[in-house]
């Protein structure tokens, strides 16, 4: 395979290492802005213009570059018509010009498919398939960790993360949580949300969202926090057939406090799967999965207040 990566961050790292995984003899080329900059994954090749390698050669372009700058990178990217790998969140705003992007690459029908990895932990893949006879009266999700922990020696408060005028906010760091209630329940009919920066954090961005999803039988209750220091991301669905919780972090599932499902998979497990469900189904045209249209539909309801 070849490939190119627009934006080395942590998160594009993980990605490499997947793609690796999948094909030891992958070329990688990186897009970087600055011609002092150097990649310090082996392997990997620095470029600084795309008309520096073939295009055409190309299998796909994985985007990791600030979100911020989603928009811009997509729209250059559709003229060569290559499938787009985007990391999530799509985009760091809705407008006009945003929806027109989304309807040109639908247009143009390239493939795409935004990265929200939770899809393809085993408790939620499991609990997916539980579910799928059940009455559900409530769901209940909670994400909450300690945004100071998150990058060790780094200070928190300077990060895309929590600064509003980066885009920043809990509401899009954990738009992963929004993500699989959309995946697991579909659209809501009705929505509501809450965010607020009350907290002893003083940053910018918001540290809290609530939001609440109706549905034709049951309600969603969605928290995220930037504050809480034993971090916590739970699932629980109310049925008539008895409680399922899935602690996340644990990758396991309980039904009425017993436990029914354990995994030793980890959260970082799932860029492998990811990536190994994009290579082979998506490229291949066997599947369109978390595509551009849907990841926007998510971002709307993750930005609406």
């Amino acid at each position: 395979m070849k490939i190119v990566i627009i934006g080395l961050g942590s998160i594009a790292k993980k990605h490499i290492d997947a793609i690796y995984q999948l094909d030891k003899s992958a070329r990688i080329y990186a897009l970087r802005s600055n011609p002092d900059s150097k990649s310090e994954m082996e392997g990997v090749i620095d470029i600084y213009n795309l008309n520096d390698i073939n295009m055409s050669e190309i299998d796909f372009v994985l985007i990791s570059n600030p979100t911020a700058e989603h928009f811009t990178t997509i729209k250059q990217l559709s003229y060569y018509y290559k499938p787009l790998f985007i990391e999530k969140p799509l985009f760091s705003e809705i407008n006009e010009e945003t929806e027109m992007l989304v309807n040109e690459i639908e247009r143009r029908q390239i493939s795409t498919y935004i990265a929200c990895n939770l899809r393809f932990l085993e408790s939620l893949k499991g609990l997916k398939k539980l579910l799928k006879y059940k009455r559900i009266n409530e769901v209940n999700v909670y994400c909450g960790s300690h945004l100071p922990d998150w990058r060790p020696g780094v200070d928190f408060r300077k990060v895309y993360s929590a600064n509003k005028e980066m885009g920043g906010g809990v509401h899009i760091d954990l738009i992963h949580e929004l993500d699989y209630v959309f995946w697991l329940f579909g659209k809501p009919s009705k929505t509501s949300s809450f965010f607020s920066n009350n907290s002893s954090l003083e940053i910018s961005s918001y540290d809290y969202a609530n939001y609440l999803w109706n549905y034709k039988e049951f309600s969603v209750s969605i928290i995220l926090n930037y504050y809480r220091r034993e971090s916590k991301r739970s699932l629980e669905v109310v049925t008539d057939s008895g409680t399922y919780y899935v602690d996340l972090l644990k990758n396991s599932i309980e039904l009425d406090n017993r436990c029914i499902f354990a995994s030793q998979q980890k959260i970082a497990d799932t860029y492998y799967n990811q990536m190994a469900f994009f290579v082979e189904s998506i490229l291949n045209n066997d599947e369109k999965f978390n595509t551009i249209r849907e990841a926007n539909t998510v971002l709307r309801l993750c930005m609406k207040d």
